[in-house]
């Protein structure tokens, strides 16, 4: 088993207690020992532009009896919660190849925006808004696909080059075909299109009606500490007008 950290905590953690369990999701397992030459560099590099991480540690098995530190009794622990469900799905599984460097953290403009308490889940980011649906549940979470512009810069910067602008629209279709999607969201939606392919509806009301109905209506859609952005007094429409008169 391997562990890569730059603090040192993990050596600590694994020393002293008596009986060492390890949980690791079933996709970190890979082919043998040397596949870390290349691993370990690509997570560091990727995450946080080191050439190699601070800390690095392989443990074989719990304490030998010519060894003074370490556990007298080891587990791993494979946990699959809900990884099975997504290596079932022929397009979506290639998620499963993450890293978990965080690098399509970094690129996105949304995650940048919003923070990773917002997504409600354990992995936030693209790959948590591709993934979490798949392991607690297309019902609950299928909003997180939404949660992107796809602007495609998650696929970009991937080391494994996972297509996750591709992967959250699939996610968005297999929750329609699910029928998931309430019917409140399908009339929005629909009104939103119209205002999308009409420029005089898209500007009804000026900033300040669309202010009012931010803050009344869609007051906790970032989350509960998080406010949401304010509308320009003009839009660049009616900005670039004016800048033609």
């Amino acid at each position: 088993m391997a562990v890569t950290e730059n603090e040192g905590n993990a050596l600590m953690s694994i020393a002293f207690p008596k009986i060492h369990i390890a949980i690791a999701g079933i996709e970190k397992i890979i082919p043998s020992l040397t596949d870390l030459d290349l691993f370990w560099p690509l997570l560091a590099t990727h995450g946080t532009g080191q050439n190699i991480t601070v800390y690095n540690s392989i443990m074989t098995g719990p304490r030998q009896q010519d060894e003074t530190d370490g556990p007298e009794e080891m587990y791993v622990i494979l946990l699959d919660n809900g990884r099975t469900n997504l290596l079932a799905q022929q397009e979506q599984r290639q998620a499963l190849s993450c890293i978990r460097c965080g690098a399509c953290l970094n690129g996105c403009p949304i995650y940048k925006g919003v923070g990773g308490h917002a997504y409600g889940s354990t992995y936030s980011g693209p790959i948590g808004s591709v993934i979490t649906p798949h392991y607690d549940g297309m019902k609950e979470f299928k909003h997180l696909s939404y949660a992107s512009s796809l602007c495609g810069k998650c696929t970009d910067v991937c080391p494994v080059r996972i297509e996750l602008h591709k992967l959250l629209l699939y996610n968005r279709r297999d929750a329609v075909d699910q029928d998931l999607n309430p019917g409140t969201e399908r009339w929005i939606f629909s009104f939103w299109k119209k205002a999308m392919l009409n420029r005089t509806l898209l500007n009804m009301g000026g900033s300040r009606l669309k202010n009012f109905v931010l803050k009344n209506f869609f007051r906790k859609a970032w989350g509960g500490r998080r406010e949401l952005p304010k509308m320009a007094p003009k839009s660049f429409n009616e900005m670039w007008k004016e800048s033609k008169r």
